[in-house]
């Protein structure tokens, strides 16, 4: 993956391809887009992802189709991926117990 994903939830069942790159292809190039279909029925199931080549695309795919409607559903439109915090190392160390002045007691053993 080198773009921006996007997640597109409340897509229709029956919502082609072409559907959804026209829908989204007006705010940049759309580089891929993948639709999951249900194995059992061939529907989509319910949601895309949209991958852009640059941010500012995404980014205002985003803001102008979050709550939008497509093929007579609305859809909910965020990025598909989240950052997380900017130093996971640090992230991870504070959230570390260290010792075993934070855990709980258990009842001791008795022989």
């Amino acid at each position: 993956i080198e773009g921006w994903i996007v997640l597109v939830t409340g897509v229709h069942e029956e919502a082609q391809e072409d559907d959804i790159s026209n829908a989204f292809g007006d705010f940049g190039e759309v580089k891929s887009l993948h639709l999951n279909l249900d194995r059992r029925t061939g529907f989509v199931k319910g949601y895309a992802l949209i991958e852009y080549e640059k941010s500012e695309e995404a980014e205002s795919a985003i803001k102008a189709m979050n709550g939008a409607e497509l093929l007579t559903k609305n859809v909910s439109v965020d990025w598909a991926f989240s950052n997380g915090p900017n130093n996971a190392g640090s992230y991870r160390r504070r959230n570390m117990r260290s010792g075993r002045s934070q855990r709980s007691r258990s009842p001791r053993r008795r022989f």
